[in-house]
């Protein structure tokens, strides 16, 4: 009988001590995994956060060069100018004050 209770006492020893190892493995698994599900996540609040900021942010129109004014538009600015000089030829406007009705027509 002391054989027998001595084999029964290693199996409980054996099965206990696999029992524990195995769970100790599990939960080390288990914290991998939450720990790479938690990184992952995190990249990828991210990448939405970029994206929203992204769409948010008003965009800056470009710098671009002012249509070219329409043809009424250029032919009343060039009858202006010829009224201008007229004047000017006239001893009306001063040299300065044509430049200065010029550069305000031509703007």
């Amino acid at each position: 009988m002391p054989g027998l209770l001595r084999g029964v006492a290693r199996t409980a020893v054996v099965a206990g001590t696999a029992t524990a190892v195995s769970n100790r493995v599990s939960r080390r698994q288990a914290g991998r995994w939450a720990q790479q599900d938690y990184a992952q996540q995190q990249q990828y609040d991210q990448q939405q956060y970029d994206q929203q900021q992204a769409y948010a942010q008003p965009q800056a129109p470009d710098p671009a060069v002012p249509p070219p004014p329409a043809a009424d538009e250029m032919t009343e600015k060039i009858d202006q100018l010829k009224q201008l000089a007229d004047l000017k030829a006239q001893g009306v406007l001063t040299e300065e004050e044509f430049a200065e009705q010029k550069r305000r027509l031509l703007g």
